[in-house]
């Protein structure tokens, strides 16, 4: 089924690692033209040589803090300077999580959340405005979590940034909606990205093996009280269809909507 990014230009914030670099390598099977913003070089340059050879044909890669208005700006400058429109952005970079009570958290750790987590794909859609608006068709794709929706214990600062990220979101839908430019939101239930795989390996109470998704949604379990009825933690790639669905030209009468990717759940 031919879903419409074959040629599409598309950009991927976070997209060098985790649900990110996922959704970056299903864009680059459908042959979409691909721009990945990241802070680690080393680390974007890997992901566009293993994008190009998946079949993408235009790869550009941008070195940016998305906690920085100038770096930002300066990344979809570089876009701009590329290619003269952006058919698609998909926001999947976001804060670590620190595993503390909210009362312990400090000022600066909260700001930096909210910078990553909610401002920062803000900003990126802010930047790419211009070449949205100059597209014949333009998705936006923000990622949230279920965390929002069922909280647990050491996610204050993540799950509150996250949140707003989804009350952004549905702001910019509305605002944007007379453009003819789609946003929507994606809500991952537990993914095994790099942070829950150091998470899960190195407890102090008990560890497992992150390659074990049953085992790791298990451990999760017991430690936060909810789990998915699939019984496991979701690998990147599970995530990536759906973004490439809202991301997509064939999304045509979706915008503002909050989509749960969480394993099958209870959470309301």
């Amino acid at each position: 089924m031919d879903i419409g990014l074959g040629d599409a230009c598309v950009c991927v914030s976070g997209g060098s690692a985790g649900m990110g670099r996922a959704a970056a390598e299903a864009f680059a099977r459908e042959g979409a033209k691909i721009a990945v913003i990241g802070r680690d070089a080393g680390r974007l340059g890997e992901t566009a040589s293993a994008l190009r050879k998946l079949g993408s044909p235009d790869v550009l890669t941008a070195v940016a803090d998305i906690g920085d208005t100038a770096s930002v700006d300066a990344a979809f400058a570089a876009i701009a300077a590329r290619w003269p429109h952006l058919n698609a952005l998909v926001n999947a970079a976001g804060p670590q999580t620190c595993g503390q009570p909210w009362h312990e958290i400090d000022d600066a750790r909260w700001i930096d959340s909210f910078s990553i987590g909610a401002l920062g794909a803000m900003r990126c859609v802010r930047a790419a405005l211009p070449l949205l608006r100059a597209a014949p068709w333009a998705r936006v794709v923000n990622l949230s979590a279920m965390s929002t929706q069922h909280h647990s214990r050491g996610l204050a600062d993540y799950t509150a940034a996250k949140a707003a990220l989804v009350s952004i979101s549905k702001n910019m839908a509305l605002e944007l909606a007379c453009e003819g430019i789609l946003v929507n939101i994606v809500s991952p239930g537990p993914v095994m990205s790099a942070n829950l795989r150091a998470y899960v390996s190195s407890g102090s109470e008990g560890s497992v093996d992150p390659d074990d998704l049953a085992a790791s949604g298990q451990w999760l379990k017991s430690r936060f009280g909810s789990s998915t009825d699939l019984g496991r933690v979701a690998h990147p790639d599970e995530i990536a269809p759906v973004i490439l669905l809202a991301a997509s030209r064939i999304s045509t009468f979706m915008t503002g909507a909050n989509t749960n990717v969480d394993g099958g759940s209870h959470f309301q």
